[in-house]
C-alpha cells in the first residue's frame, strides 16, 4: 500500500471547509404537506398490511412450514413501493435487508436485491455545486473533467476527472439530496410510532432504535468530510498489509460534497468469468476478503460496514481494492469482547452466558422475562446447531436472532447492526462463488491468531465474578432488612420468643437460599429461580406461623 498516507488527526484542517457555502447541520427544509404525506402513508399501506400478517405468522411459528413464497412476492412487492418512493426508501430497504430481528428472512433475502443504482442528476444540475463548494471553475480546479458520470447512486454520482498529473474520481452529492433525505425522515418519525404499534408492539423497541440509526447513519453518509475521514483513518490501519489497495484522498479537492480521491480500476468481486480469466484463486481470494474484514473489526477501532460488491474490486496482481468508506462502524474493545463471548455462548451451546451478553450488550429490554428469552434460545441452539461447530454460517447466527428473538423486545445497537450486515454481505460473496468455505473456522482462527480468545474468557470469568458480587451485595442488604424487621417485631407488643426463633431461623434459611440462588444462576438458571422461589416461601411460611 502508498506509504504517503495523511494524518487523520489533520485532515480536518487540509479539507477545504472554507469553500463550503452550506451550514453545518443538515439542510433546512419546508416541512412536508399532509397531502404529501398522506400520499405516502397510502404508498405504503398495503406493505404494512402485508407485513403485519407475514410477521405475526413467522412469530407464531418461527418461520417453519409456512408459505415462503407468498412472503417473497409480497417483499418484492415492498422493494418495488420502496424504488418509487425514492433515495431514502432504497436506503432505508438496504438497512433493514439485514435486521434479523425485525424481518422474516424471504423478506431480508428479497431487500438484499435493492441496487443503489439511481440514473444520475445531468451535469449541469452538479457542476455549479462542484464550484461552489471547491472556490473556483472546474477547468481551474481540475486539468480535465469528464461530464459523463461514471455511475449514480441514491446520494451522489461519480465522474473521472484527473488532478495533480493523475486519474482521480470526483464523488459529487446528487442535487438537493439533504432537503429530500429530511423530508423522508420527518415523515418516517410521524407514522412509525403508529405502525409499529398496528404491526407488533415487540417491534418498537427495535424500531425505534432502527429508524434512529439510519437516520444518523445517512447524515454521515452524506457529509463526504467524515467519509475522508474513514478513508484515511482506514488507509492508515492496513499501512502493513500489501496485499490491499485503499484510494488516496486529495483534501484539497475535497468538501462536504464533494470528495476527491485517486482512480484504482480493478475486477468485481463477483465477476467470475474474468477472475476465472485472471486465473484467481477464487477460494482463497474469499478468504483473503473475509480475514481482511474480520481484522478490521477485531484489530482496529473502526471497520467497513458496506461490503457489497460493487465497493471491492480486484487488482490485475490480486490485491484488493476497496472503495465508499461512508458507512462504517465502530467497536470498542469491551464492545468487542461481548461479541466474542457471544459467539463462544452459542458455539458452546450456552444459553445462559448467551442472554448474559445479551443484556450486557444491551439488546433486551431490562424487564425482559430472562427465563423465557433463555429457554428459546436453548432450544434454538439445539435445533440450529445439533451439526458440527465448524460447519455453521452466518445464516445459523442470523436465523437464531430471526426466528427465536423476533419473539421479544430486542434491539440491536447501532454498530452491532452494522457488524451484523457487514457479515450477511460478506456471507452473499463467497455464496455466489460456490466455492469451499466454513465461515467460523476462518473466524476461529482469526480469533486465535489475535489472542480474543484467552482475553474473551477472562472478561466471562470477570464478568461472573461482577455478578456474583452484586448477588452477595443484594444478599446482604436483604439480611440488613430482614434484621432490621426482625429488631421491630421484638420491640413490638409479642413476646413468643419460639416464634420469634421460627422467625430467625426462617430468615436465615431464606437469606441462604437466595445468596446460594444467585451464585449460581448464570451456571443453571432453573435451579436459581427455584432456590428464589423456596427463599420466598421459607420466608412467608415463618411470617404465617409467627402472627399464629
Amino acid at each position: 500500500m502508498n506509504r504517503d498516507l495523511e494524518d487523520p488527526s489533520q485532515l480536518k484542517e487540509q479539507i477545504a471547509f472554507k469553500y463550503i457555502s452550506s451550514s453545518e447541520s443538515p439542510a433546512e427544509f419546508k416541512r412536508p404537506s399532509r397531502l404529501h404525506v398522506a400520499r405516502i402513508i397510502l404508498k405504503l399501506l398495503p406493505v404494512a398490511l402485508n407485513f403485519r400478517r407475514d410477521r405475526r405468522e413467522w412469530v407464531k411459528h418461527e418461520g417453519r412450514n409456512v408459505d415462503e413464497e407468498k412472503y417473497r412476492k409480497h417483499a418484492r412487492r415492498a422493494l418495488k413501493t420502496f424504488l418509487e418512493l425514492g433515495p431514502s426508501y432504497i436506503k432505508l430497504g438496504q438497512w433493514l435487508s439485514t435486521r434479523a430481528d425485525m424481518l422474516p428472512l424471504p423478506y431480508m433475502e428479497e431487500l438484499s436485491k435493492l441496487q443503489d443504482d439511481v440514473p444520475p442528476a445531468p451535469f449541469e444540475q452538479v457542476k455549479g455545486m462542484i464550484e461552489t463548494e471547491l472556490g473556483g471553475k472546474i477547468e481551474e480546479a481540475f486539468e480535465s473533467f469528464n461530464t459523463v458520470a461514471l455511475s449514480g447512486a441514491s446520494l451522489g454520482q461519480v465522474y473521472l476527472a484527473r488532478h495533480d498529473g493523475k486519474d482521480v474520481i470526483v464523488k459529487v452529492a446528487r442535487p438537493g439530496i439533504e432537503e429530500s433525505i429530511e423530508k423522508d425522515i420527518y415523515i418516517l418519525r410521524k407514522i412509525l410510532p403508529l405502525a409499529t404499534k398496528f404491526i407488533d408492539p415487540n417491534l418498537r423497541f427495535s424500531a425505534e432504535g432502527m429508524l434512529a440509526q439510519f437516520a444518523e447513519t445517512v447524515h454521515e453518509e452524506m457529509d463526504y468530510r467524515i467519509e475522508a475521514e474513514n478513508l484515511v483513518t482506514i488507509r492508515q490501519n492496513l499501512a502493513d498489509d500489501s496485499t490491499v489497495l485503499i484510494p488516496r484522498v486529495y483534501p484539497e479537492r475535497t468538501s462536504r460534497h464533494v470528495l476527491t480521491m485517486d482512480y484504482l480500476p480493478g475486477t468485481k468481486i463477483t465477476d467470475i468469468e474474468e477472475l476465472d480469466r485472471m486465473r484467481m484463486d477464487r477460494e482463497k481470494l474469499v478468504v483473503r476478503v473475509h480475514r481482511l474484514f474480520f481484522k478490521m473489526l477485531l484489530r482496529h477501532n473502526i471497520f467497513h460496514a458496506d461490503p457489497h460488491p460493487g465497493n471491492i474490486s480486484v487488482s490485475g496482481d490480486g490485491k484488493i481494492i476497496l472503495y465508499d468508506f461512508g458507512m462504517v462502524g465502530r467497536l470498542d474493545n469491551a464492545t468487542r469482547l461481548k461479541l466474542i463471548r457471544l459467539y463462544l455462548g452459542l458455539v458452546e451451546k450456552d444459553a445462559g452466558r448467551t442472554v448474559n451478553v445479551l443484556m450486557e450488550l444491551g439488546t433486551l429490554e431490562p424487564n425482559a422475562n430472562r427465563y423465557v428469552i433463555e429457554k428459546a434460545i436453548d432450544l434454538s441452539i439445539q435445533s440450529l446447531y445439533g451439526r458440527q461447530v465448524d460447519k455453521m454460517e452466518v445464516k445459523a447466527l442470523m436465523d437464531l436472532a430471526n426466528k427465536t428473538m423476533s419473539r421479544f423486545p430486542f434491539k440491536l445497537p447501532k454498530n452491532l447492526a452494522l457488524y451484523m450486515r457487514m457479515t450477511s454481505i460478506l456471507e452473499g460473496i463467497y455464496q455466489h462463488h460456490r466455492v469451499r468455505f466454513q465461515f467460523i473456522k476462518v473466524l476461529a482462527n482469526l480469533l486465535e491468531e489475535e489472542g480474543l480468545i484467552r482475553e474473551a474468557y477472562i472478561e466471562e470469568a470477570k464478568s461472573s465474578v461482577q455478578r456474583i458480587r452484586k448477588s452477595v451485595e443484594a444478599a446482604m442488604n436483604l439480611g440488613q432488612f430482614l434484621q432490621s424487621a426482625y429488631d421491630s417485631v421484638l420491640s413490638g407488643k409479642t413476646g413468643n420468643n419460639n416464634n420469634n426463633n421460627n422467625l430467625m431461623a426462617g430468615s436465615i434459611l431464606a437469606a441462604s437460599l437466595f445468596i446460594g440462588s444467585s451464585i449460581i444462576y448464570p451456571q443453571n438458571s432453573l435451579a436459581a429461580y427455584a432456590g428464589f422461589g423456596a427463599a420466598a416461601v421459607t420466608i412467608a411460611v415463618s411470617i404465617f406461623k409467627r402472627k399464629s
